[in-house]
C-alpha cells in the first residue's frame, strides 16, 4: 500500500493536518495572559482608575477569551465558521454586561433638562 493510499484510508498520513504550534509558542500566550491578569490586578488597586474600571476590565477579559480559545483551544486553526460561533458568543455576552450595567445604574445615563 502507498502512502497516498494510506491517507485517505486513515492512515497515519499528515497531509492534511493543521501545523499546530509548539511548547514555546504555548508559554509566550500563558506569559501574556498572566502579564494581562496582573494589569487587572493592578487595574482594579489603583482609585483613580475607577471611572474606566469595568470597560477596562471587559476588554481585557474578552482580550484573554480570544488568546485561550484562539490559541489553547486551536480555533485558530479550525474552519472559521467555529471562530464566528464564538465570536458571536462572546459579543452577546458582552451586549448583555453592557445592558446590565446601564439597566442597574452602574453606568447612568445623562439626564437632560428642558
Amino acid at each position: 500500500m502507498s502512502d497516498h493510499s494510506l491517507a485517505h484510508e486513515g492512515g497515519h498520513g499528515h497531509e492534511t493536518a493543521h501545523a499546530h504550534p509548539g511548547p514555546k509558542t504555548y508559554v509566550l500566550i500563558g506569559v501574556v495572559l498572566a502579564a494581562i491578569t496582573l494589569i487587572e490586578v493592578w487595574a482594579y488597586t489603583h482609585e483613580a482608575l475607577q471611572a474606566v474600571l469595568v470597560p477596562m476590565l471587559l476588554s481585557l477579559s474578552a482580550l484573554k477569551f480570544v488568546l485561550v480559545v484562539g490559541f489553547y483551544m486551536h480555533l485558530k486553526f479550525d474552519h472559521p465558521v467555529f471562530t464566528g460561533v464564538f465570536g458571536f458568543g462572546l459579543l452577546v455576552a458582552a451586549s448583555v454586561i453592557t445592558a446590565f450595567l446601564f439597566l442597574f445604574h452602574q453606568y447612568p445615563l445623562p439626564i437632560h433638562h428642558p
